[in-house]
């Protein structure tokens, strides 16, 4: 078994409060929510980090999967943020690719 957590989650070794799941791709709520609306959108496939991500179309669900469910919980037109960071110093701490969604207040740039 893989020590990455979000494999872990993803094989349900893990529980988490879904959002949304199909066959490639899964949601879920941020346990450290940075925003009223804050989830991660995930690929199944293990992707340690976009710099090794060969897969456009996967990436792409990911961005809008994301659309989507701001889209289905109401808040997409008033706005919202779609990050990935890569590797440490853009932030990255978990090693399986992952996209978060951010919504439901102001969010200002530079994020700090």
């Amino acid at each position: 078994m893989s020590d990455c957590l979000f494999c872990k989650i993803i094989a349900g070794d893990i529980p988490t409060e879904k959002i949304y799941e199909d066959a490639e791709v899964l949601a879920f709520h941020d346990i450290r929510a940075q925003a009223p609306h804050h989830f991660l959108v995930i690929p199944k496939k293990h992707i340690a980090s976009l710099n090794t991500a060969d897969d456009a179309i996967l990436i792409g669900k990911l961005s809008l999967t994301a659309s989507k469910i701001a889209k289905d919980l109401c808040f997409a037109d008033e706005g919202y943020r779609v990050v990935m960071n890569c590797n440490a110093n853009g932030g990255q701490t978990v090693y399986h690719i992952h996209l978060h969604c951010l919504g439901g207040r102001a969010l200002s740039w530079p994020p700090g």
